[in-house]
């Protein structure tokens, strides 16, 4: 049986029907993974005992009649998150050889719910990066381009990588200014960023601590709606948790679309945008009219800033939060140096790659006595302005729709001179980070043979919202049942 082929919500009816075992699931992906993640590089670590023995308990939890919809079924994490036990190195020497000792919330709420951690997914170092390209352990390829040489998008590109390869179920990924929603653009995946605070930070390790969100990335619409309802939750040991009810996000799928708004940005279509996806989004647009949504032009005058707000924000935060690896505590330490000084300086030359390099630089720049008022306060204000913007469109629209990307995947390479450039790929979606909203990328269609993704924005808290609006598109439509040729 293909098992790869099916969604995590035709996994779960398997298993509780008694058609398959966990342990025969799990051993279906490992064997997977061994034949195909030479060409797509998407996992750091595999962990097949773990996974097999996570495997045979979940089917005596099922045996017992204790199962939840997402007992026995396998996925991957992101390795960002940390794992008791594993390796966990957030696509670093800086953490090559760090085990964490605990697990992170989210890694925690995933295991009680059954799940079964195949392994851990490569990633841009600390989550810095659009391609996945910056990783310690080498790019990721994109399964829709491996002979071409395509970016799976970044950072989470090990996790889409792995999903859209057929070697994982789903994966978990973060999303810091498009990391879930870009990637899975490009890889014909749905990836849902939730709410910031609408799932636990503890245990994640942090890039921009006011930006940073975990979120799931899955095929369909109803597999992130069943994920995020283990993931999401309040949890004590994070100060910037939100205490929320989680409402049944898997009941509220089919809900009509009838005398729902959709506020189309304006400034979504200026130059830049690929003509393709110009076009996908257009025949989006025609399906939820058809459905009996409204389709509201909308302007939001302070998008046009989201990318250079977020350079200044983001790397502000990443150099405090990256301050705490000197080579002393854990992870990578220089040899050989014979003062305190030198070991700070060559333990983090050494561990830490250019990109990150240049966004710390940037950040402890932004963050200086002389240039906070200039930059960093500067940058905060801007950051209400579009915060604003969408309280603005909300009055008059249920949800934002707009492209997820400029276009398709790119060849690796292509913009890794050009750092600029290389930030432009998220302009789109740094926004809905920036103003801490809930968003959803879902496959559109290809172009040129390449997917292409449609984004939802919804308002705060409001995940069931998009995940419906997206469930939606995705009964009329079948872009996202296409597989990359050969996975």
């Amino acid at each position: 049986m293909s098992f790869h082929t099916l969604t995590v919500a035709g996994l779960a009816d398997g298993l509780a029907s008694g058609q398959f075992s966990s342990r025969e699931l799990t051993q279906y992906f490992l064997d997977r993974i061994e034949q195909h993640d030479s060409a797509l590089n998407s996992y750091i670590t595999v962990t097949p005992e773990q996974a097999l023995a996570a495997a045979d308990a979940a089917d005596q939890t099922r045996a017992a009649g204790d199962a939840g919809p997402l007992t026995g079924v396998p996925m991957a994490h992101k390795d960002i998150f940390c794992t008791k036990g594993v390796l966990t190195t957030c696509g670093s020497k800086m953490l090559g050889n760090f085990v964490a000792p605990y697990d992170a919330t989210v890694v925690r709420q995933l295991a009680a719910a059954g799940v079964v951690m195949l392994g851990k997914t490569n990633m841009d170092e600390f989550a810095m990066g659009s391609s996945n390209e910056t990783s310690y352990f080498g790019p990721v390829k994109n399964p829709w381009g491996v002979d071409a040489g395509l970016v799976p998008g970044g950072s989470s590109g090990g996790s889409v990588a792995a999903v859209a390869g057929g070697l994982a179920p789903f994966a978990t990924g973060t999303d810091t200014g498009g990391s879930i929603r870009q990637p899975a653009a490009l890889t014909n995946l749905t990836g849902l960023k939730p709410t910031y605070g609408r799932c636990s930070r503890y245990g994640m390790i942090a890039f921009a601590s006011s930006l940073d969100q975990a979120g799931p990335i899955t095929r369909t619409a109803e597999d992130a709606a069943i994920v995020l309802q283990a993931m999401a939750g309040f949890d004590p040991a994070d100060s910037t948790s939100v205490d929320v009810p989680v409402p049944d996000y898997r009941a509220g799928l089919d809900a009509p679309l009838a005398g729902r708004k959709l506020g189309l940005p304006k400034e979504f279509l200026a130059e830049g945008l690929d003509d393709g996806t110009r076009a996908a989004l257009e025949a989006a647009l025609e399906i939820y009219r058809q459905q009996g949504a409204e389709i509201v032009e909308v302007s939001m005058p302070n998008m046009h800033l989201s990318v250079p707000t977020y350079y200044v924000v983001a790397p502000a935060e990443a150099s405090s939060n990256l301050a705490r690896y000197d080579g002393v505590r854990y992870g990578h330490r220089a040899e050989g140096v014979e003062s305190l000084e030198a070991l700070y300086k060559r333990s983090r030359g050494e561990g830490f790659g250019r990109e990150v390099q240049r966004r710390i630089m940037v950040g402890t720049y932004v963050l200086s006595a002389g240039y906070y008022d200039a930059y960093y306060l500067k940058a905060q204000q801007v950051r209400q302005l579009i915060a604003d913007d969408f309280s603005r469109a909300f009055e008059e629209v249920d949800a934002i729709i707009g492209p997820t990307t400029q276009g398709p995947a790119f060849a690796l390479g292509e913009k890794t001179d050009d750092p600029v450039a290389m930030y432009l790929n998220d302009i789109y979606t740094i926004a809905a980070n920036l103003a801490g909203l809930p968003a959803l990328s879902m496959p559109a269609g290809l172009v040129d043979g390449k997917p292409v993704g449609v984004q939802l924005i919804g308002k705060a808290f409001d995940e069931t919202g998009i995940l419906n609006l997206a469930h939606q598109f995705q009964s009329l439509t079948d872009h996202h049942v296409a597989r990359a040729e050969g996975f």
